[in-house]
Parts: structure tokens; sequence; C-alpha cells
């Protein structure tokens, strides 16, 4: 029987098996049948407005330098920030990994059920169909860049991906899928869904064309097929290419826009959870993004700020709205990834420029300065950097570092000293890769660990 999921939150052991991948709540459930109700389900933003968080620690834009922060970690989190499996016992549970299997879990039990239920609209069927089509995509997404490694064209087809569940059967095969089998449902999923979608949103929680075409963009972009990923951000970026000016915040800050009146987000996407809050930032980056950028005197504040207070200084973006860290795809991203395949294919002028246009909302009139076109690879370099300072503090940098390190010129070593002990993460390192929960292997055999 299907079931309407209102709160996700107490384990439900699954009876009779020891299968179980996700822990599944039904608590103040009824029967789905209306097409009211899976659009109610989908618009339930606590599930499925969910974004990821270990990155947010393990990423060079962390830096705990404050000892004392360093201890009030918990023993999850410091594993993921010194890179060190395994991060769980046998019986705790990754946040990352349930949130986002049990979004999927929802987003199964729309498109198994949506388009025969009962109701007149059968547009609004196809489009809440669509909708779900794009939630799985993104979190698929995140799961695979997450659990699995980087993409390569020339082993996607062998390395274990992660569990490609497509149905609402909490007693599927948890056999891995390989990366490229994830990537290419992925994909399946999004351009499925793009012609029931409206090009913009009624609410940047929900899908679009616009979403489609950005998270495409984003997953070639992951598969270094820039002619594609350059072709979707293109296309995202015609639907909808507004950006703030920072300088309107400047001196009032309480006029930064939530989340839903924010411009420049295309898909919202949030990590809500306390655990990532009052984030250090490595000095590398306060270095990289200097004084007068505007993203430093609006986002970035003294350790002092913050509670409990620790030295240095931290991410303060998600402070102003109280609605969590922004993951989503966004206007500048679409940039970016515009800039970075022009430069990728030799046409420095084209990502130096787009470049400057971002830039331009990013300083005050006195203090800004256009970057010049230069070389093919002074330009990469230039898109890398400013990636960097746009999108910090969101974890979005892990996956960069997970994807240049393909590449040797582009590849580093990072290491941090965290209670007395140095840490070491080497390009292609199998720590870019997280370990799979201890105990999710356990009631599942099936389910291969990755190995570290």
């Amino acid at each position: 029987m299907k079931k309407l999921i209102y709160l996700l939150a107490v384990p439900l052991l699954i009876m009779g098996s020891c299968r179980k991948y996700v822990e599944v709540t039904q608590i103040g459930t009824r029967t789905l049948t209306l097409t009211s109700d899976y659009r109610a389900v989908l618009d339930n933003n606590s599930v499925m407005e969910n974004g990821y968080g270990m990155p947010i620690y393990s990423c060079d834009d962390t830096r705990f330098l404050d000892t004392t922060k360093q201890k009030k970690l918990t023993d999850i989190y410091q594993h993921a920030y010194s890179w060190q499996a395994p991060y769980l016992t046998e019986t705790q549970g990754d946040v990352d990994w349930e949130t986002l299997y049990k979004s999927i879990y929802v987003c199964n039990q729309v498109t198994d059920g949506v388009l025969t239920s009962q109701g007149t609209d059968e547009q609004l069927k196809k489009t809440v169909y669509a909708e779900a089509l794009v939630h799985r995509a993104y979190f698929y997404w995140c799961l695979v860049n997450m659990y699995a490694k980087q993409y390569d064209a020339s082993t996607a087809a062998t390395d274990l991906g992660v569990p490609l569940l497509l149905t609402p059967d909490l007693f599927a095969s948890l056999h891995r899928a390989s990366v490229a089998t994830v990537y290419a449902q992925i994909i399946t999923d999004l351009q499925a869904a793009a012609p029931d979608l409206p090009d913009l949103p009624d609410y940047k929680t929900r899908p679009s064309q616009a979403a489609v075409y950005a998270l495409l963009a984003r997953t070639y972009l992951c598969e270094g097929d820039y002619a594609h990923a350059s072709t979707y951000a293109g296309q995202a970026l015609q639907l909808q290419s507004s950006l703030a000016n920072l300088n309107t915040y400047v001196n009032n800050t309480s006029a930064i826009p939530r989340r839903l009146q924010d411009p420049e987000i295309i898909f919202s996407k949030v990590q809500s959870g306390t655990n990532y809050q009052g984030i250090q930032l490595d000095t590398a980056l306060l270095s990289l993004l200097g004084n007068n950028d505007l993203r430093y005197v609006l986002f970035v504040k003294p350790g002092g700020s913050f509670s409990p207070s620790f030295n240095g200084y931290g991410y303060w973006r998600y402070r102003y709205t109280s609605e969590g860290i922004y993951q989503g795809p966004s206007v500048p991203e679409m940039m970016l990834i515009k800039a970075e395949c022009a430069a990728r294919t030799n046409d420095a002028a084209t990502a130096i420029g787009t470049l400057n246009t971002l830039r331009q909302q990013r300083f005050a009139p006195a203090d800004y300065t256009s970057l010049p076109v230069g070389t093919p690879t002074a330009a990469l370099n230039a898109v890398i950097q400013e990636r960097r300072r746009e999108l910090f503090g969101t974890g979005m940098r892990w996956f960069d570092q997970k994807r240049y390190n393909k590449e040797s010129a582009l590849a580093e070593t990072v290491t941090r000293n965290f209670l007395g002990t140095d840490y070491t993460l080497a390009p292609n390192s199998n720590q870019y890769v997280y370990p799979i929960g201890t105990k999710y292997t356990l009631l599942n055999p099936e389910l291969e660990q990755n190995p570290y």
C-alpha cells in the first residue's frame, strides 16, 4: 500500500528481514489517492529540499585552526574532517545517506502512482511526475559524487556507484550500480522531465525547465563533457539570468533576500543541519577573497560573532536568513560553468568576459578591476579561483577538488593538522570516496563497501 509520509524521523525496523538501507517512518499516514496528495508530498520541503552535509567538513574551504573547536566536533565529523575511514560505528547512521535515500523513496512513491491517481487534471499529473524525476536526479547526483569515484569515462562502466532504486520497494536489491549507470539515469530523468515543466517555477523549491538545464549542466561538467555542459548552462541562463548586486546589501543586510525571493537561485536545495554552522574558513580561501570582495565583507565574520566563539573566521551567509546553507544550482554557478567550458575550448575572451560580468556585482565600483584576457590556461585558472570565491561555504568545493584531481595540472595535495596529528589527502585518493555506513553493509551483505 502506498503511504503519504508526513514525518520521517523515528526508525522503523523492516520486519522479517535484515534489509535496511534507510530508516523510514510512516507516522500520521494515509493512503495516497488524489493527485493533490502527490502534489502535497513533493511540496514537503523538509523532505524534498534536502542537500548534503559532510563535504562541508571535508573540503579545503574548511580549516579548523582553533583546537577548542576541533575538540568539540563529534566523532563522525572528526573523521570527515580528517578523511579517516570508517566514519561510523556499527550502530551510527549516516545522516547524508539516510536523508537522501528517504527523499528518493518519496520520489519513487510519486513516480509509481501519480499518473493513475484520482483527479481530472492530466497535465498536473504529468507535471508532478516530472518534478519527482528532477528531485530524484538531484539526490542521486549528490549520492554518486559522495559515495563513488569521480566520473572517468574510461572506468565509469565498472566503478561502483550507489544502489539505484527506482521503485518504492524497501526490499529491493542493494547491489551498487556502476557510476556510468547512475549518471545515465540522472540524465535520463532530467531529459524526460523537461517537456512537462514550466520555464520557471511558481516557487523555487519546485523544479522547472531552468532547473533541469542547470542540473544537466552540473552533471555534464562532472563527466567532463564540456560541450553539453556549456549548452545546458546556456539554456538555463536563457530562462533565468538575474544577478544580485552585493553593493545593495552592504549597508542594509536586512534586505538580503530569502531563498524564495533570491534572484540567483534556480532550484532551492539547502543543508539546514545545525552541525554545519560556525564552520571555520581556510586562510588560503580568505587570502583569495581579499578584504575588498563583497563576498568577504558580507559572508565572512570573525569567530567571535558565532556561538560558541572561536579563533579565526567563519562562513556567515546562512545567518542572514536562517534558512540553511544554499546548495541548489544558481545563476552564478551556470555562469561559472559557461566560463569554464569556454576556457577549456580555448575561448579565453568568453571565459573572462563571463567572469567579469559576475565580478562586477561582487565589488564596490571603486574596488572593481576587470580581469585581463590572457591565455586559455590563465582563463581556466581564473575560473577555478572564481568558483572557489563564489561557492565557498556550500561544500561544492569538495566536488570540484574531486574532478580537478583527474588532471595532473590541477591536482593538489591537501594537508591539515587535527588534534596534533597531520593528515594528508592525496589526489585521487580513496579518501575522496566516503565509506558506506557499517550498519548498512552488515544488514545488507550485497552492499559492497568502498576501499579505504
